[in-house]
């Protein structure tokens, strides 16, 4: 059974004729006349008592023609739906970025692409790394911008650029230099994304380097949102650390004071996808869109090289 034998006789049985029906298929009676005979051998009952100038449907007729008209018309739907995905002037773009998302200029991103393709629905989903790269894993969201490290199982993971990370205090001397993993031990940390703890990419980095060197690192005060991290560290409550990004925009406290690692060390940016997943074309736009505008928004940290694909 074929929709080409479906739709003929479809306007078969609309028309009362193979010549109508051909005509309206812009095709010869011939041709009808043969799928509607093709599909009454598989099925192995008439669709029509010929006789006369009209053909009469049976009651295998009556009872197919549902059927065929809820596979024409799903077929259908199907074809506009895919052609609107690949137009651009409907459907729905999933796309999840990291928490300090507004640093990196993406509320400009979402602006571009909602006058580029004002007829696609945005999600952007601000969350922090970890609970994004999860959501990509589990088909929640279809792709994200994240900071890594991430548990790459099942993703497949671009990174784009490195962003420093600095140490930022109110109360160290401007003149005491690059900090050393183990002055983290002995100062008062004030760190944020308290929601996901240590699974943060950054934190996480930190407790490695806090391993391997033999000391602990325990934050005494632990908040959601870097903002109120720094209005702490300014209030003399302790220290945190911040990236690149952060220090550069024209929010940042002018009061306070950063400093390299003695070890550099940086936010990897990441575009990350589900293995083996289609990504639809609005969320093709989007990986676009964000490729393009991170690129020139991120300098490239002095004496490396970024990180492609």
């Amino acid at each position: 059974m074929t929709l080409a034998q479906l739709r003929a006789f479809l306007m078969v049985l609309e028309t009362g004729s193979f010549t109508g029906a051909a005509k309206r298929l812009d095709t010869s009676q011939a041709s009808v006349s043969e799928l509607v005979s093709r599909l009454e051998d598989e099925l192995g009952l008439s669709l029509f008592t010929r006789g006369g100038r009209q053909l009469a449907p049976t009651a295998a007729a009556a009872e197919l023609r549902v059927h065929a008209l809820q596979a024409t018309a799903a077929v259908e739907s199907g074809r506009n739906a895919l052609q609107a995905m690949r137009s651009l002037t409907s459907g729905v773009c999933t796309f999840g970025v990291l928490r300090n998302a507004a640093y990196y200029d993406l509320a400009d991103l979402a602006h571009q692409f909602h006058a580029r393709f004002p007829g696609v629905q945005l999600r952007m989903v601000g969350l922090n790394s970890a609970l994004v790269a999860e959501s990509v894993r589990t088909g929640e969201l279809e792709a994200g911008l994240v900071v890594l490290p991430v548990s790459e199982e099942g993703l497949v993971v671009t990174p784009l650029f490195d962003d420093e990370v600095l140490y930022c205090s109110s109360t160290r001397a401007a003149s005491a230099g690059p900090v050393e993993i183990r002055e983290l031990a002995d100062v008062s940390l004030v760190l944020y994304d308290a929601h996901v703890g240590w699974s943060d990419p950054t934190r996480l980095q930190l407790r490695e380097r806090a391993v391997a060197a033999g000391v602990d690192l325990v934050p005494v005060i632990e908040v959601e949102q870097v903002e109120t991290a720094l209005g702490l560290v300014g209030q003399g409550v302790g220290d945190t650390i911040v990236s690149s990004s952060i220090v550069r925009s024209p929010t940042f406290p002018s009061h306070l004071r950063t400093f390299p690692f003695a070890e550099p060390l940086n936010d990897t940016i990441a575009l990350i996808q589900r293995e083996g997943q289609v990504l639809s074309p609005a969320t093709r736009q989007m990986i676009a869109l964000t490729r393009h505008s991170l690129r020139w928004r991120i300098p490239e940290p002095r004496g490396r090289r970024p990180r492609s694909s």
